[in-house]
């Protein structure tokens, strides 16, 4: 991978001044491509100097709007009532449940995974050894997290971190024993559980079949697992951070008095437009999403239409999620992570529906960057299994002049005789596509 400055930082603007010095930064126009290169591309960003980053974190928690208290249903038995109730790691929601969870109240008790065990992590399902959740249960302004389960992803070392981000804001990996165990075979893991600045912390009794559920249950349910956090960044394991944490948030919280954010989808905005793309490049069984959209129309999903506005997409890119662990955030990540237990593992189709729902009820909304500054911080590398499987390169063959055959005119070497019918037919193995994402193929029973 070639290196990549990703920062337009500006040094302007002393300390205390009132006008943030990216107030006037305009989005300069996309390159022209280069080459072959196709595809959506990092735009710039303005990002401030470390030093005035760190400076503008701000001293005391954003305020939540209506909801104070957020508490979670903890039940050593749950049961399943209903066709569609999600997971005994979910606890089964019902319908009522799921529907008084969107009456925002000062006070609220809300499914919210781990329904079982004294805490979180401690035999719940997604398990973590005793001294991995006293490191959890410590107090941090920032982390970076990410997963990799199944063996998916290959690591990824982050760049352009300073000294002071080494030193303060945790990097905390999550991995099954399946990675591991390849981490450990293949020398990139010791005893020390770090790779580079990833602390490696091993899932034991993982709740679901599906590699990408899974992996849901850090993305979602972060406050759960780390409930001493200030602020978090969640990458997918896929990607690589190249800009600074702090720089980071204040770019995209900080400075926008936001508390949560995340890209929209570089071409799709509407639930319906994404659903079918899904179906149609295999990224979960057909019926499952089918009968999941049904029900949001049903609950009064329409298309994205522009009276939406300032809600710029109802699709996010949701391999990024950048936020502040307060109630109103965490009730959201709660109840987006019940749509992934209920229904498929596709977030980007439970997204908008509670979004919305909460937005109904309290004046509270996300921060949809776009996707070019997304990628202005990580850069996107390949799944595992298609690094593992892409062809070799091609060594050029020079051809050279086939041999004289004296005893035909027809040029064919005597003794062999030309291939008809089946034998020319060619082996169909060679036409299998590998599918790249089909992992958590499931079907939802109806």
């Amino acid at each position: 991978m070639s290196d990549y400055s990703p920062l337009h930082q500006h040094a302007g603007a002393a300390s205390g001044s009132s006008e943030h010095p990216c107030n006037k930064f305009a989005l300069p126009p996309p390159p022209p491509p280069v080459g072959r290169q196709l595809g959506p591309r990092p735009c710039s960003v303005c990002y401030i100097p470390l030093e005035q980053a760190r400076a503008r974190m701000p001293r005391s928690p954003s305020v939540s709007p209506v909801l104070r208290n957020l508490t979670y249903v903890v039940d050593e038995n749950p049961l399943k009532t209903e066709p569609h109730g999600g997971s005994n790691f979910g606890g089964y929601p019902s319908l009522k449940r799921r529907s008084d969870s969107f009456d925002i109240r000062e006070s609220m008790t809300v499914h919210c995974g781990f329904v079982k065990g004294r805490k979180p992590g401690h035999q719940t399902g997604f398990d973590i050894d005793e001294a991995d959740l006293m490191e959890l249960e410590q107090f941090h302004e920032v982390i970076v997290v990410s997963a990799i389960f199944g063996n998916y992803d290959i690591i990824q070392q982050p760049k352009n971190i300073s000294e002071a981000s080494r030193k303060n804001v945790p990097f905390y990996m999550f991995v099954d024993e399946e990675t591991e165990t390849y981490m450990k075979n293949s020398t990139v893991l010791d005893s020390s559980m770090k790779v580079g600045l990833w602390r490696i912390i091993v899932v034991h009794n993982i709740p679901y079949n599906d590699t990408r559920r899974n992996g849901k249950v850090p993305k979602l349910l972060l406050h759960r697992i780390l409930p001493n956090v200030r602020y978090s960044i969640w990458i997918d394991g896929k990607l690589q951070l190249v800009v600074d944490p702090y720089q980071v948030l204040e770019r995209f919280l900080w400075s926008q008095n936001a508390n949560f954010a995340i890209s929209r989808h570089y071409r799709r905005f509407d639930v319906f437009e994404e659903a079918e793309a899904n179906k149609a490049a295999g990224k979960y069984d057909n019926t499952s999403i089918d009968y999941q959209i049904e029900f949001y129309k049903r609950e009064g999903l329409t298309s994205y239409y522009s009276a939406k506005f300032p809600i710029t997409s109802d699709v996010p890119e949701g391999c990024v999620i950048i936020r502040e662990h307060v109630p109103i955030t965490n009730l959201f990540t709660c109840l987006w992570f019940n749509e992934v237990d209920r229904f498929t593992s596709r977030d980007q189709l439970s997204f908008s529906t509670v979004r919305d729902k909460i937005m109904e009820k309290v004046k509270w909304s996300i921060n949809m960057i776009l996707d070019c500054e997304r990628r202005n911080f990580v850069i996107q590398a390949y799944h595992r299994d298609l690094l593992e499987h892409r062809s070799p390169p091609v060594t050029p063959v020079i051809p050279r002049r086939p041999p004289l055959n004296r005893d035909s005119g027809t040029g064919r070497t005597p003794g062999k005789n030309p291939r008809h019918g089946r034998s020319r037919r060619s082996n169909p193995r060679h036409h299998r596509k590998s599918v790249a994402g089909n992992r958590d193929k499931q079907v939802i029973s109806q």
